[in-house]
């Protein structure tokens, strides 16, 4: 299973992350021209070395107008008001306008979106403003939409079966904004990280942005330590300011072998219940969290015919799932033993195609790799273009 871990032990910001990952491509140069391709209005991306602590990595510079931003730029709060040369603020649809306008695939561009989103909903809680009324400042300005655009097109390349961040160092102290001197991490930044781990520590300043909050949250799919994995590249992503430790994060790509659970297998055995009733705990044996449920007919004592009941969970349902069994079924008893499982790593992905979005799920381990179009949209296709199911999937095959 191809892995992706984010170490952000020095927080985490937009061009980090971008210099980061930029650096676990083979050509990490063309990947800079392609996103001085992409039409973001008066943005030029620039790819330098950049030492810190000793360490060699990348660091990603941002001009608008030829510009670069001052000091704050990437280090402080998105709330903090600054008027940088003669941006203006933006809200909400003016920054889905400009995404809509670029060169990337609509998946990215859903992506950019709602990554924006998050953003905008931090801001709106703090600020105490509905969504729509929400005016960005440096969030609302190109180098912010550099950043977040360049991240979301850098894991579409990437495309990881999963990713994995390591706690985020939030920085100590207090960050100067235009309404005052804020704690750090600054309100919009602790509103993002809610649910996340962090921690504190010696570190004086803002170690962890708004926006590179928002990007951990969108893309993490779980929080904690790095799994035990087959390293094939490390990307080291500078920030701008030099600390007693290096300021980088560190993106680890790899491969941590394929999946294996070991899940709770429960079962019972019912000569009582109406199929009728049957049909109904199984469905309430779904909601309280079963992975699978399935029924066998059995012959039971007294030659009298029943079903067995199995019910698949993790171990953390069980608890929930036993009560449940007793709750719908008449069973007096409930089993239980511990099962391997093996399974493929699934992702569901919309694609865009010439008949329209279609989702597919797409699996993947064991030197195996499926595709499979959801049965739904194909449905949802044939009836709007009048064509057969088979019609529909050679169209999407041979597109």
């Amino acid at each position: 299973m191809k892995t992706l871990y984010l170490d952000c032990g020095m927080g985490a910001a937009g061009d980090m992350l971008t210099a980061a990952l930029i650096e676990l491509l083979p050509d990490p140069d063309s990947f800079v021209d392609k996103l001085n391709s992409l039409g973001i209005p008066h943005v030029k991306y620039i790819k330098e070395e950049s030492v810190k602590c000793g360490i060699t990595g990348t660091h990603i510079l941002v001009l608008v107008e030829g510009q670069e931003e001052d000091e704050h730029m990437h280090e402080h709060s998105h709330e903090h008001g600054h008027e940088h040369h003669h941006h203006h603020h933006s809200g909400m649809h003016d920054i889905e306008h400009i995404i809509r306008s670029l060169s990337l695939p609509t998946m990215v561009k859903l992506d950019i979106t709602a990554v924006y989103k998050i953003i905008a909903e931090a801001e709106s809680k703090v600020h105490g403003v509905p969504v729509d009324e929400i005016h960005f400042h440096e969030v609302g300005t190109m180098d912010a939409v550099a950043d977040i655009a360049a991240v979301c097109l850098l894991m579409n390349e990437l495309d990881p079966d999963e990713v994995v961040v390591s706690p985020v160092h939030v920085g100590s102290g207090q960050v100067k904004c235009a309404h005052g001197i804020l704690p750090v991490p600054a309100p919009a930044t602790a509103h993002i990280l809610e649910g996340i781990p962090i921690y504190g520590g010696s570190i004086k300043g803002e170690l962890c942005t708004p926006t590179g909050a928002a990007l951990l949250k969108y893309y993490a799919d779980r929080f904690g330590d790095m799994p035990v994995m087959k390293v094939s590249s490390i990307g080291y992503g500078m920030g701008r300011k030099d600390f007693e430790a290096a300021n980088a994060i560190r993106a680890l790509l790899g491969d941590t072998g394929d999946k294996e659970e070991v899940m709770a297998e429960l079962s019972c055995n019912v000569d009582d219940m109406t199929a009728e009733d049957i049909s109904y705990a199984c469905s309430k044996l779904f909601e309280a969290g079963a992975r699978e449920v399935f029924t066998v007919p059995v012959g039971m004592k007294k030659s009298r015919p029943g079903t067995l009941i199995k019910i698949i969970c993790e171990k953390k349902d069980k608890k929930n799932l036993v009560e449940c069994i007793f709750k719908h079924t008449t069973t007096l008893g409930v089993r239980e033993t511990d099962t391997r499982r093996y399974v493929l790593t699934r992702r569901i992905e919309t694609v865009d195609t010439p008949l329209g979005k279609v989702r597919r799920k797409v699996s993947s381990g064991y030197d195996v790799k499926r595709v499979k179009y959801e049965h739904d949209d194909l449905e949802k296709l044939a009836e709007e273009k009048g064509m057969s199911l088979d019609e529909i999937r050679k169209a999407l095959d041979d597109a």
